[in-house]
């Protein structure tokens, strides 16, 4: 029998039924009229039909189904048409197999009409098969068609509509004025059979490639993700289209090519462009210029791009300029021409580890490479790159937006010369701290300050000190250290938001003034403390940090830092403590006390309750007695009205009355703001609350005494760690029996401030240390300072505990607690 006889009996009979005979049989065919004699087969087949239209089955039937409505061109609104039914899963029959990853399928559409389309499996593609006659199709081409052919040709699947075959457009040339595309000849679109997604099962038999810029698409699905896997499993068996195909690495551990580690932390010192940063390691020997993976930003050379770089390079500068970053090196570029080596890496921050490169394109500030085929350095994260493209470009959000912005103007630079520069000083002054960026370091105490709100630019000299000099120019020589005064700066500084105060003008145009990090840290005390300048006294000793300024030299003198390396020690000790030495040490006298009342406000001060037996007894008495008293006086005094200094009895929060003095009173709001004499709280009372105080009770005296920690101080209030001080000072005093010797006795003998030192007698410390207190405890866990201002009188009088005290804030800077977390700080800024 012939090959051909072969198949013309499979076709018409499978699994021993006739095809003709049931098609006939049902009405769904019709014979054809035969212009021979008929055999003994057409006489059945015509019998056949006849019952068949006797039973009225099928198209015998006039009043059965009507025939389905086919489209066989594709939609005329193809972007209608995926509008509508975008991301719904389709039932639809496989017609035809173009190659691999190329189908026709039937759409079975719910309203009954069948819609033809072309499908390119979303994704993936495979070899082309060749449709001109003796021309040979790509290696593999076959092979694929047969794959797919064989396992989806005529069969149901269904299919999901991802998009228009047009890969997300270059930014910048897709006008806002686009003309509307002409109907597409295929659709993007994933099939689905029973068995899985026949384009994973290609890419996993070697017989089509992942697409890159459909990762959009498929990335929120995972299904990048799947094809990735089937990529990689493809390699390693080396199947068909990878037979050639490098064995895919792994880049997670191990060292980059250049023998650097693959990971390490750091802080981001400088953003050069929208998608390259420096990076100083975190234990700061090596500061790395870097470029974000697979990331390339807007360039500012170019006009229609410069207000995107601009605003890309900004959108890194304020999320990542300062902060702590961990930096995965993903591959390093070598060598070419005049362009050096370049570490490409993944830069993650936050809490949340996030991706700046993803975030930076998610934002339409910045798009993503294209890499060759098999090139395999690129972001370990390229899939989710694109899928933030795609986004980006769906929203048209930035440089995909289509819109050309204007070029940022440049700002105008006010310290071009002093006549320049003077007019604005006054108005400088009169604002006192100026928001403003450091915008370029030129030297250890010299900086382009950037005014964003006024578009403006000007240099600053740091007033107080000099900074060696940097050389300007390669034959030029610098002063000792002046570069690693400049590099320290720039470390510090570069690209930072600071506040800026103008004092004066130089005769160049510069500003004179002084620039903070932080509210709080003070450059020029900074750069001195760490030995990179030297205090300049004629204009340093007429500025409000003046102190702080000669007290960082001394520093950095004792510690022999930077240009102090050779200083002599001996011949100009540093000084330790201030020069007061006017107050004497009083007698040790050890008092039992507790803390009635903590006072956070205007000055930390606190009041305590000496705990001798005939004082609190007598206050038990009294405060009995006091509370059968007011139980019989309902009725507010006619025409009491308390003033300032007035002893008196208060009402409290709590229900109760106590004795209190009246600090102040407002006849208009009728209340007054009292101190409870016997505890030491404070509140404001209405009038209605306060009687005058019977003179039986005025014989006692105040068992509340107004007290403040001896030596020390917090920081400022509404610096980041004062709260943190006070509240640890309520663990250490609240609740408990303290021992507390006075030091110091501040204002009128009849009412002083104590000035006491605060001791533990349940801490193990202080048998073994008769110094150990909780003044002590406070400095070394970075919640405290020296109060060489406030104490002053009586510091040089106690130079055991001086010492002591010193030591704790060097451990505590040390192993950086409380308010050095971030470095030293001035103990005296005020």
């Amino acid at each position: 029998m012939s090959m051909k006889a072969i198949v013309k009996s499979v076709i018409s009979e499978i699994n021993g039924v006739d095809l003709a005979s049931e098609l006939l049989k049902n009405g769904w065919a019709k014979l054809k009229e035969l212009k021979r004699e008929p055999t003994e087969d057409d006489l059945r087949k015509r019998d056949i039909e006849a019952e068949a239209k006797a039973a009225g089955k099928g198209i015998w039937n006039p009043h059965g189904p009507k025939a389905h409505e086919i489209h066989y061109m594709m939609p005329t609104d193809s972007q209608g048409f995926i509008s509508e039914w975008k991301g719904k899963l389709i039932d639809a029959l496989v017609e035809q197999v173009k190659d691999g990853s190329t189908l026709r399928v039937r759409l079975l559409m719910p309203d009954g009409e069948h819609q033809f389309v072309n499908i390119a499996l979303a994704g993936v593609r495979s070899p082309r098969v060749s449709s001109n006659k003796g021309e040979p199709s790509e290696p593999w081409a076959e092979e694929a068609r047969f794959f797919t052919e064989s396992r989806l040709l005529q069969r149901y699947v269904r299919v999901q509509l991802l998009s228009l075959p047009t890969s997300t457009a270059i930014p910048f040339q897709a006008g806002a004025n686009a003309t509307a595309p002409p109907p597409a000849t295929i659709f993007i679109g994933t099939v689905l059979h029973p068995a899985g997604n026949v384009a994973e099962h290609l890419v996993a038999a070697g017989l089509a490639r992942v697409v890159d810029w459909h990762a959009g698409m498929l990335a929120s699905s995972g299904g990048m993700e799947r094809l990735r896997a089937a990529e990689k499993a493809a390699k390693e068996k080396r199947a068909y289209l990878y037979a050639n195909a490098p064995a895919p690495s792994s880049k997670t551990n191990g060292a980059a090519a250049n023998g650097s580690p693959r990971s390490f932390e750091g802080v981001v010192t400088r953003v050069w462009s929208g998608d390259q940063i420096s990076v100083i390691e975190k234990d700061g020997s090596k500061e790395r210029r870097l470029q974000l993976s697979s990331t390339r930003g807007p360039k500012l050379a170019d006009p229609k791009q410069a207000y995107y770089a601009h605003e890309a390079r900004e959108f890194l500068r304020k999320r990542l300029i300062g902060k702590h970053v961990k930096v995965y090196i993903d591959f390093v570029r070598p060598r070419e021409g005049e362009y050096d080596e370049k570490e490409c890496v993944t830069v993650r921050y936050g809490s949340q580890n996030s991706n700046i490169a993803e975030q930076l394109v998610e934002k339409g500030l910045a798009s993503v490479v294209r890499h060759k085929r098999d090139d395999e350095d690129r972001s370990p994260d390229y899939d989710k790159l694109m899928a933030a493209e795609q986004a980006a470009a769906a929203e048209q959000r930035g440089i995909h937006s289509g819109k050309e912005q204007p070029a940022p103007k440049q700002p105008l630079n006010i310290s071009e010369s002093s006549n320049r520069a003077t007019p604005f000083v006054n108005g400088f002054r009169r604002q006192g701290r100026i928001p403003a960026i450091v915008d370029y370091v030129a030297a250890g105490s010299r900086f382009k300050i950037l005014l964003p709100k006024d578009n403006q630019v000007l240099t600053l000299v740091l007033a107080g000190i000099r900074a060696p000099r940097t050389a300007r120019y390669p034959s030029e020589k610098g002063e000792p250290f002046g570069a690693e005064a400049s590099d320290f700066a720039t470390r510090r500084y570069m690209q930072r938001d600071v506040e800026i105060e103008i004092y004066d003008v130089d005769k160049s145009g510069g500003f004179i003034g002084a620039l903070y990090l932080n509210k709080n840290e003070n450059a020029a005390v900074t750069i001195a403390k760490e030995g990179l300048a030297t205090v300049h006294s004629y204009s340093a000793d007429s500025l409000p940090f003046a102190k702080q300024l000669y007290d960082a030299e001394s520093e950095a003198k004792a510690a022999k830092r930077n240009i102090w390396r050779d200083y002599d020690e001996e011949a100009e000790k540093a000084a330790q403590v201030p020069e007061e030495t006017d107050g004497s040490a009083l007698a040790t006298h050890y008092l039992d006390v507790i803390i009635s009342d903590v006072r956070p406000r205007n000055g930390f001060t606190f009041s305590i309750q000496i705990l001798n037996t005939e004082g609190i007894a007598s206050l038990e008495k009294l405060m009995h007695d006091f509370s059968l008293h007011h139980k019989t006086i309902s009725t507010p005094s006619a025409g009491f009205v308390p003033k300032s200094g007035d002893l008196v009895s208060a009402k409290f929060s709590d229900g109760a009355w106590y004795r209190a003095r009246v600090r102040r009173a407002s006849p208009l709001k009728k209340e007054a703001e009292v101190t409870f004499i016997d505890y030491g709280n404070q509140d404001t009372v209405s009038f209605s609350a306060i009687r005058p105080l019977d003179p039986k009770f005025r014989s006692l005296p105040p068992q509340a005494h107004d007290a403040r920690l001896s030596f020390i101080k917090f920081p400022k209030e509404d610096g980041e760690y004062y709260a943190d001080a006070v509240e640890r000072f309520r663990q250490l005093c609240g609740d408990r029996k303290l021992i507390a010797n006075a030091d110091y006795k501040e204002g009128s003998a009849s009412n002083p401030l104590l000035h006491l030192r605060l001791i533990d007698p349940l801490d193990p410390a202080t048998p073994q240390n008769p110094l150990a207190c909780i003044n002590i405890d406070l400095v070394r866990e970075g919640l405290a300072s020296i109060d060489k201002r406030g104490c002053g009188k009586y510091l040089a009088a106690y130079p055991q505990i001086v010492k002591k005290l010193g030591e704790a804030a060097l451990g505590a800077k040390r192993d950086r607690l409380g308010m050095y977390e971030l470095g030293d700080i001035d103990e005296d800024d005020d």
